[in-house]
């Protein structure tokens, strides 16, 4: 007990240096933020404003500059609670497949007899033939169009369900189908939302999916929800569209396979498109903010091959026509072709300005939501707000932390504040640890810290209270105090244990706060062991190595 060897020493101190160096940056947050900030731009563009420059040399980069990330109750922010149109995908993909299954039925005229498309509900194709007695050969053509289901639930079905009744038949997404593109549009749609948020910049938002059809998102330090939306909220589905004519209103039937779409910019003009687009917005691999030979803003594109392999063949055979480029079902654009277009890159030009035309861009390069969103819950909480949460979070804490002082120090004395010293350090290994792998702090995560705080001394009471029954023995200080540690052991292994054990379930089974309260008790419990164990030991040692005191009061 009493030889406590150099290196273990060393070991020790030079750990609780490391912890206490790594949590220094939250005592200076803004100043550290806006260091990273900076640092963060400067490898983004390559270059900082003045502002920025102040910002990088406010802190010193040969320190440590990870901090805690503040969460939504603390930083302020947006929270959303999304509802995904799932049946969206269904239409979509119908309406994909209607001249695919138009032409194959077609090959089969001489036998079917005239065909045509029926309204249908959304999610459904139907399709009547002339010779009714000839329906289940049209139900074996449209059969040979199914692809098969590529989940473990779905081994052996097909994507579509096609019946017939009449002279009709009907064409929809089987049950397996429906639940395969469900979480695959869940999981896109999760997916594009996170890369919108992060392109924005924002800090560490929370986006988990709830129930089917549902997405959580909380994004702190957001202005408003409405900000959020407005980042979020639109699919930014873009189509490159033939354009077969114009109309003067949205009423104009345009016929099969034909939509009628209105103008961005010009009110009362309508155009007649192709349904199926050329090429989408899914075949983009970059698009970024550029301008016009005028000088415009404008938005720059690039096609991956196989778009840009469909683009240029449709340029090279179109010349001399009108192509429309439409943005969330608006044509923003209908330029005519004047050559052929190869490489696979162009430019959006329309009445943009320059945050617009960044905007798209960003939204392009995340991609197209694969169905649109219904905002079931909007919630906007103040930085004010925030800042309540965390002057209040960090009175409970003070509180707590000089209670706990007062009662070990008036209890224990000398080894009282051995264990005060302890705690000390304990909170900074919390905040280091969570600065480290960039956890988020929340109201109750600070519960927990509050929480480690009372319960980091345990450790140390029952070691304590063991030496004074040692030292009632008769034993002497120095065997009291080995006996003590050495004793008290299996009660605080199991002590500690049970906490992590239930820290462990809160984070594997809890969403949001409640894994935020887990993280810090977690840390806590981590932390408290080794300061209760291995740092208070030391402190005693080094003591009695050097006052070598005869006898001693606990």
């Amino acid at each position: 007990m009493l030889q406590f060897p150099l290196w273990k020493r060393i070991l020790i101190i030079g750990l609780c240096l490391l912890g206490l160096a790594l949590a220094a940056p939250n005592m200076f947050y803004k100043r550290v933020e806006q260091h990273n900030d900076a640092a963060t731009a400067l490898v983004k563009n390559g270059a900082l404003t003045a502002e920025e420059q102040g910002w990088l040399a406010g802190w010193p980069s040969w320190m440590p500059s990870g901090i805690v990330n503040l969460g939504l109750d603390l930083r302020g922010g947006a929270h959303l609670l999304a509802e995904v149109h799932l049946s969206e995908v269904y239409k979509t993909r119908m309406e994909s497949l209607w001249p695919e299954l138009r032409n194959a039925l077609a090959a089969e005229r001489g036998t079917l007899g005239a065909i045509r498309r029926v309204p249908a509900p959304d999610g459904q194709l139907r399709i009547q033939i002339a010779n009714a007695d000839q329906l289940p050969k049209a139900i074996e053509v449209a059969k040979t169009l199914a692809q098969p289901v590529v989940t473990l639930t779905g081994v052996g079905q097909t994507d579509l369900a096609v019946t017939g009744e009449g002279d009709t038949i009907t064409v929809q997404l089987s049950e397996a189908e429906r639940k395969s593109a469900d979480e695959r549009t869940m999981a896109q749609s999760l997916e594009i939302v996170r890369r919108r948020i992060d392109a924005a910049g924002t800090r560490e938002p929370t986006i988990v999916r709830q129930g089917t059809d549902r997405i959580l998102i909380e994004v702190p330090g957001i202005g408003s929800a409405e900000d959020l939306k407005a980042l979020i909220g639109t699919t930014a589905k873009l189509t490159f569209n033939q354009v077969t004519g114009t109309a003067t209103s949205d009423d104009q039937t345009p016929g099969a396979g034909k939509e009628v779409l209105p103008d961005a910019e010009r009110k009362g003009l309508f155009y007649v498109l192709e349904s199926v687009p050329v090429v989408t917005g899914d075949d983009l691999t970059d698009a970024r903010p550029e301008t016009d030979q005028n000088g415009r803003p404008a938005v720059g594109f690039r096609f991956n091959p196989a778009g840009a392999r469909a683009f240029g063949d449709y340029t090279a055979a179109h010349i001399g026509e009108p192509f429309a480029i439409v943005l969330d079902g608006k044509v923003i654009s209908a330029p005519t072709i004047q050559t052929h277009i190869a490489g696979g890159s162009g430019i959006i030009t329309g009445n943009f300005t320059v945050q617009q035309s960044t905007d798209l861009a960003l939204l392009l390069r995340a991609g197209a939501l694969p169905a649109g969103m219904t905002f079931l819950e909007e919630r906007t909480i103040g930085p004010e707000l925030g800042a309540d949460s965390i002057r209040a979070g960090m009175i409970a804490s003070a509180v707590g932390f000089i209670a706990v002082v007062v009662f070990m120090v008036a209890s224990y004395g000398l080894f009282g504040a051995f264990a005060s010293i302890a705690l000390f350090i304990n909170i900074a290994f919390v905040l280091a640890f969570m600065s480290i792998i960039g956890a988020t702090l929340t109201l109750p995560g600070i519960a927990g810290i509050v929480l480690t705080i009372g319960t980091a001394v345990d450790a140390n009471v029952l070691i304590f209270e063991r030496m004074r029954e040692e030292l009632r023995r008769g034993r002497t200080p120095a065997r009291a105090f080995e006996l003590g540690f050495d004793k008290a052991m299996s009660a605080i292994v199991d002590a500690n244990v049970t906490h992590l054990m239930v820290g462990t379930i809160l984070f594997v089974l809890g969403a949001g706060p409640v894994r935020g309260f887990a993280v810090t008790l977690i840390f806590g419990i981590l932390a408290s062991v080794f300061t209760a164990i291995w740092l208070v030991r030391m402190m005693i040692a080094q003591w009695f190595a050097y006052k070598r005191p005869k006898t001693v009061v606990v």
